[in-house]
């Protein structure tokens, strides 16, 4: 007899670690930099990896995952297409959330704020240090655009391939974006779905409120 898959009867316990107010840095960034590195030295598959989730201009959410290049007090950096599906999304509004989820650490850190381009400088800097392939690439893939298939996107990489060689310029529809939180929340799987839940708030002089919230 065929088993069918009960998607309500999957679950898990988590309990390998708490989380309280008296443990977490005064600052959100030094405590995500504790995690992130101890997510780091537990070896997990892309501990780099986060979901960027936006809005469309009808209010609908979008969400994809984008992988983290820089985190310091100003915010959260990634790079991508400026004319892509997320580009466009948040030309129209400027306002973004990323999740990152460390399964094997049964923690989440979620982070709400503004997205701004980073400078210029600070997108031809990451640009030059991609291997050249990926250089390329920018250049090749109009970014959620429909294509026939993938032979045309194979053929525009050749043509920047032979037009640029192995120095290609950042193309201007290419850069970085940080997202400037004004909330920041940790999130640490508790057993009995008590999960610990601490969260950052931006306050107007720069500072930040720390509150626990329910589960």
């Amino acid at each position: 007899m065929t088993q069918t898959l009960s998607l309500a009867d999957l679950r898990k316990n988590y309990a390998l670690g708490s989380l309280s107010e008296t443990d977490v840095a005064s600052s959100p960034f030094d405590q995500f930099r504790l995690w992130f590195e101890q997510a780091l030295a537990a070896r997990l598959a892309e501990p780099n990896a986060m979901t960027l989730a936006t809005v469309t201009p009808d209010g609908r959410p979008d969400a994809r995952i984008v992988l983290i290049k820089g985190a310091d007090e100003r915010g959260f950096t990634f790079f991508t297409n400026y004319e892509s599906r997320k580009g466009q999304e948040l030309a129209a509004t400027p306002y973004g959330c990323l999740l990152f989820h460390w399964i094997e650490l049964e923690r989440q850190v979620r982070i709400e704020g503004r997205v701004e381009k980073v400078s210029a400088e600070e997108s031809d800097a990451y640009y030059h240090s991609r291997p050249v392939g990926s250089r390329l690439g920018a250049w090749a893939s109009v970014q959620s655009a429909e294509v026939a298939d993938r032979t045309i996107i194979e053929q525009r990489e050749a043509e920047f391939r032979r037009q640029f060689g192995d120095a290609p310029p950042r193309p201007p529809h290419w850069g970085g974006y940080r997202l400037a939180p004004d909330a920041i929340e940790f999130w640490q799987g508790r057993e009995s779905r008590l999960h610990d839940r601490i969260k950052f708030f931006r306050l107007a002089d720069g500072g930040w409120r720390v509150a626990r919230l329910s589960p």
